[in-house]
């Protein structure tokens, strides 16, 4: 991997995705910071990245959108050169409610960004550290959840059900390209105090869900951020295919 590594991190204007950033360019990283929407809240992690010591690219994409994917992943291309590392972090959860009560339109929205942005992501990453394809090598984390094994009945078993989706990637990938150079692991949060929350409906949740927690609290961004950074990082060189819970002991 390089020495200076290259990492583009989806969903970065907010919570886990932000800390990520702002860790990585703590690590040494040159971090790119992806956004869908909310540009001003992205430029304030990018002007944050710069403050921890990192450089910052600030790209727009919808992950979601295979043409926005491939235009994020060209000007990285561009402006910085080969991607060393991926965290697939970019994701929505909507408002509480059983499968009985789900839309289509609401499922497929949740596959599309949660799961099928993931995959496009890694796609691109692949073709850019693979040594298959000329690369040097280098890592990808998905962000998964501890739902993916809870199930979340009664609340988000759609989003429980693409985290599972992509638990399922990470294992297959990790083995399609571990003699690449690539490794490719996940990362489950628990209960995060995020305002992903917010999103869903419950800005309250993580606080409110508090007891049921083995430690009795949330988890902090910056908690999960340091297993994501260390799954990264050459520290980690010996594991893939690996699924890291950072979940208070849920």
């Amino acid at each position: 991997m390089s020495t200076c590594p290259i990492t583009l991190i989806t969903g970065a204007s907010r919570g886990i995705g932000a800390a990520c950033a702002v860790l990585c360019a703590r690590r040494g990283h040159r971090v790119v910071v992806n956004y869908a929407r909310d540009e001003a809240a992205a430029e304030d992690v990018a002007r944050q990245v710069q403050q921890a010591g990192g450089s910052s690219l600030l790209l727009q994409a919808d992950v979601s959108v295979e043409s926005d994917v491939m235009r994020m992943f060209d000007s990285i291309d561009r402006q910085w050169g080969r991607l060393t590392g991926l965290v697939n972090n970019a994701g929505i959860v909507d408002v509480k409610a059983r499968v009985d009560e789900m839309s289509l339109e609401r499922v497929q929205r949740m596959f599309a960004i949660n799961v099928f942005g993931s995959f496009l992501c890694a796609r691109e990453a692949v073709k850019r550290m693979s040594r298959r394809h000329g690369g040097d090598g280098g890592a990808i984390v998905n962000i998964s959840s501890v739902a993916a094994r809870a199930g979340s009945a009664g609340q988000y078993v759609d989003y429980a059900a693409s985290k599972g989706a992509i638990d399922t990637f990470t294992m297959g990938l990790a083995k399609e390209v571990a003699a690449e150079g690539i490794r490719v692991n996940a990362v489950r949060p628990g209960i995060t105090d995020t305002d992903i929350h917010g999103s869903g409906g419950e800005p309250d949740r993580a606080r409110l869900l508090a007891s049921q927690i083995p430690l009795q609290r949330p988890g902090r961004p910056e908690e999960i951020a340091e297993a994501v950074v260390w799954l990264l990082s050459d520290a980690a060189s010996y594991t893939t295919g690996a699924f890291l819970d950072v979940g208070g002991g849920r």
